[in-house]
């Protein structure tokens, strides 16, 4: 199961140096002038998880895996873009393909970098990338909605429900706010709406890209964005991608000691992960044995055996039980014989929601 968050903004804000960063990848070229990235890159990002470690050397496990996003760096955004205009149908259709919106804005001085507006406005920037996915949405629903009202009005089921829900998001379109705030009757609902891909359905992380000095609390700028972020209900982290970008290549105990300078205690990858992690609602679960210590991402509400199936298909078409143990109880006690004897392993059936930290092992039968 795959996760992909896209960085978007306006030029020059710093996503592909973020980007490269957190990949520790020179993968995207960074430069000063726009569209320096044209195709996307992809880059997959370990997820940082301390459990994951302490799994491994209770188990003894020879390996340990973690589990990974993708991160798409897209081309920078110019006014206009919903028309066309520099790279905005290739950039809209690559909003599409991702699960999640990662928003990178500048909110440091530096007269060396230029910006596109001769200006340093973080919110003025977020509302210029959003106006253009709006209008793209309320292009796209304009034409759809009247005609799944007629078909609506015919009698079939499906478009009525579809005019419905598009209907409610239309609305807000027009009213100058994401589809995203639409709200979902029910699961039919739920199910049309996601499947429509509109580009301001999708959840939004806000990435503040501040100096060096301004890493640890952040500034003005960044203030700002966290205050636009709380008031729609999305989300918001203070990353400094020149610092990130320091960090590529550094030994671990040289990361912390270098990250303890900057009065920081853990590095922006783990904060956008973090960030980006509830923003999809996302969980982990672990599996845990002499060869390998892994771990797994689901979303949350996902039962025993839709977890059985991002580990293989066969595991959820055959499923027959999960053989359970919670991470606290699994270190506490010393691993999964001991968590057996103290009755804290448990067989959970086809109706199991998975909990965040599970350590998990499937019996199947196919």
């Amino acid at each position: 199961m795959g996760f992909k968050c896209g960085i978007v903004g306006l030029p020059n804000v710093g996503k592909s140096t973020l980007f490269n960063a957190l990949t520790e990848t020179q993968a995207a070229q960074a430069a000063n002038y726009p569209f320096c990235t044209i195709e996307p890159n992809v880059g997959q990002v370990s997820v940082p998880d301390k459990r994951l470690d302490e799994l491994a050397k209770i188990a003894g496990s020879q390996k340990i895996i973690p589990t990974q996003l993708a991160f798409v760096d897209i081309a920078g955004l110019v006014r206009g873009a919903s028309k066309g205009e520099g790279l905005g149908n290739q950039f809209l259709g690559n909003i599409r393909e991702v699960d999640a919106i990662v928003h990178v804005l500048r909110c440091f001085e530096n007269d060396d970098i230029q910006h596109v507006d001769n200006r340093v406005d973080p919110i003025a920037d977020a509302e210029t990338v959003e106006t253009e996915l709006m209008l793209s949405d309320l292009e796209s629903l304009e034409k759809r909605v009247p005609n799944l009202a007629k078909k609506a009005a015919q009698g079939d089921k499906e478009s009525k429900i579809g005019a419905a829900v598009l209907g409610k998001a239309l609305d807000l379109l027009r009213e100058g706010k994401p589809a995203r705030l639409t709200q979902i009757a029910d699961e039919e609902e739920a199910r049309v709406f996601e499947q429509a891909q509109l580009l301001t359905s999708k959840p939004v992380l806000y990435v503040c890209n501040v100096e060096e000095d301004a890493a640890a609390k952040g500034n003005a700028h960044s203030a700002k964005v966290f205050e636009k972020a709380a008031a729609e209900g999305a989300q918001a982290v203070t990353v400094s991608a020149a610092i990130e970008a320091d960090l590529v290549g550094m030994e671990e105990e040289g990361r912390a000691e270098f990250l303890a300078e900057m009065g920081l205690v853990e590095t922006g990858l783990a904060r956008v992960i973090r960030a980006g992690y509830d923003l999809l609602g996302l969980i982990t679960f672990f599996t845990v044995g002499p060869k390998e210590a892994r771990a797994w991402t689901v979303h949350k509400g996902a039962r025993a055996p839709q977890a059985a199936g991002v580990i293989h298909s066969d595991f959820e078409r055959g499923f027959i039980r999960a053989e359970t143990i919670a991470y606290d109880d699994y270190v506490l006690l010393g691993g999964e014989a001991k968590a057996r004897d103290a009755g804290k392993l448990r067989a959970e059936g086809k109706e199991y929601v998975v909990n965040e930290g599970d350590v998990l092992h499937f019996r199947f039968n196919v």
